[in-house]
């Protein structure tokens, strides 16, 4: 059974096809196009999918969907048997609560700390009794450099590279920017795992995001890496679960 999931974010779109709980390819897109997806679905005999979005609903992706597969609508009453306390669950976005679907199977009976480095960064809490009580979003490393460019009259917009793990001095004003909005995110990211140990010593800190990789090189060495695991495809992950639930519920 080979399954499509897409995972529409602020930035890219992700797709994963799936046989079953295997991914088998995955890729990400700037654009989705109809004619492309139909290729996409063709390709890989597409029995199923379900999407994510982040903003306004993709109806002609959908339509595409409802036209060629077995389409599943994803929304936050989609439960997969997480106990789920989030005060405003209208409001929870749709690839936070597939994340924390992703860990409920994927890390069973962990207690895992999820955090996303993407537009902004997300920090969310599933127990190990499977409950989930919501979490934290902050400004991504993009969005601070433009911030502090946008709000003052005379600092610039640096461009940071994601290929730059470096974090520099703050010797001239470029560089006390970067150094600002890069350490800052390692000092918040490491208070944050910092205060979750204070609760409960047996964490799994689970990184994903575009921006994973700068976090990952800089916690290399700190006192929470065996902690620490990288899973980038943690939101198509649980939007496949999503389409496993579904499926069973509907046959």
């Amino acid at each position: 059974m080979h399954n499509l999931v897409i995972d529409i974010g602020n930035t890219n779109s992700k797709l994963g096809i799936f046989n079953d709980r295997e991914l088998i390819a995955n890729q990400s897109l700037k654009y989705i196009t109809a004619d492309a997806l139909i290729d996409l679905i063709n390709l890989y005999s597409i029995n199923n999918s379900t999407i994510s979005s982040v903003g306004r609903e993709q109806e002609e992706v959908i339509d595409v969907l409802r036209a060629h597969t077995d389409y599943f609508p994803f929304s936050t009453d989609v439960n997969t048997g997480i106990k789920n306390h989030y005060v405003s669950p209208d409001t929870l976005g749709l690839d936070r609560w597939a994340k924390i679907i992703a860990a409920h199977q994927c890390y069973p009976g962990k207690r895992c700390f999820i955090i996303d480095a993407g537009t902004c960064i997300t920090y969310d809490l599933l127990t190990g009794q499977s409950a989930y009580f919501g979490g934290s979003i902050s400004l991504g490393l993009h969005m601070r450099f433009e911030a502090l460019h946008h709000f003052t009259r005379r600092l610039p917009l640096v461009e940071w590279n994601k290929t730059d793990i470096e974090i520099p001095k703050g010797t001239d004003t470029i560089s006390a920017i970067k150094n600002g909005v890069l350490q800052g995110i390692i000092n918040e990211v490491e208070g944050f795992i910092a205060l979750q140990n204070k609760e409960n010593k047996d964490v799994t800190v689970l990184i994903t995001g575009g921006d994973a990789a700068f976090l990952l090189e800089q916690l290399k060495n700190s006192i929470f890496a065996p902690q620490i695991i990288h899973d980038p495809y943690l939101v198509l992950k649980g939007l496949n679960e999503v389409i496993a639930f579904e499926y069973v519920q509907k046959n």
